[in-house]
């Protein structure tokens, strides 16, 4: 059975009293719904700055069902890359997620698929499960590429692993056209993604790794929207972002299912 999984990506937001407040709020009302015996309460990965990790796995390690996860990893192992954190490091910390591949470092720090193959190849070295975003621009959904342009992306990225690797990965859709623009995917257009996604997923693989392989919404999901995205057949949770910063926000979407 695939994994429901809430993520909260905070991006560059808070600072270190603010993250710990909010990773403690969240803990505090997700044990509130375990203990109230909700019928089905997520995974939850909470995906801090780097530099507020340490605090947010401690946080996180003293409360059942939820994680701290790494919005971004290097992808050689070590080495003279100023800056830079690597996923052994990320691992040394008590990390269980890395992002790789979002929209946002795709566009802005111009990673392609080699290096995003890479840091795959990095993360699950070190135990960590990646969590591959793909998606794609307006102009490539208006030209009706959309769909090319996700298998390539997978294609290249992740599809290169063997059936063991590719089922401790996660795959998260991006419609970046549809992420902090106000502007959210119809449940019916994720849907028909991810369901390509996971037809995709059983070409490549057996039946069993299309199956069981959790894919998320990553588009501007919401309090509002949330229920109705995680009730298509092959919408397993979302990434959220700006609506993670609030703790009674993000635990709102965690309630949709």
């Amino acid at each position: 059975m695939r994994k429901k999984i809430v993520a909260g990506n905070w991006k560059m937001n808070t600072d270190l009293d603010g993250a710990k407040e909010l990773a403690s709020g969240v803990c505090g009302l997700l044990n509130r719904e375990v203990q109230g015996g909700t019928s089905q309460v997520p995974e939850v990965v909470l995906f801090p700055p780097h530099v507020f990790l340490p605090p947010v796995v401690r946080i996180c390690a003293d409360h059942q069902g939820i994680s701290a996860g790494a919005q971004n990893c290097h992808q050689e192992e070590k080495g003279a890359f100023t800056g830079e954190v690597s996923a052994g490091m990320l691992a040394s910390l008590g990390v269980t997620h890395v992002l790789v591949g979002h929209s946002e470092r795709r566009a802005y720090f111009g990673e392609d698929d080699q290096m995003l193959a890479k840091k795959v190849e990095r993360a699950l070295a070190h135990g960590l499960t990646p969590v591959f975003c793909c998606g794609e621009m307006l102009q490539e959904r208006e030209a009706g590429n959309h769909f090319e342009v996700i298998k390539s992306q997978l294609g290249n990225g992740l599809f290169w692993l063997d059936e063991i690797q590719i089922r401790k990965t996660v795959i998260a859709y991006e419609p970046v056209w549809a992420i902090g623009t106000g502007v959210t995917a119809s449940p019916d257009q994720a849907q028909e993604v991810h369901a390509f996604i996971r037809k995709l997923l059983a070409d490549k693989y057996e039946a069993g790794v299309s199956a069981n392989l959790s894919i998320l919404y990553g588009g501007s999901c919401n309090a509002q929207n949330a229920r109705e995205l995680f009730s298509r057949q092959d919408v397993d949770g979302g990434l959220i972002g700006g609506a993670s910063l609030k703790a009674e926000d993000f635990i709102k979407i965690i309630q949709s299912f």
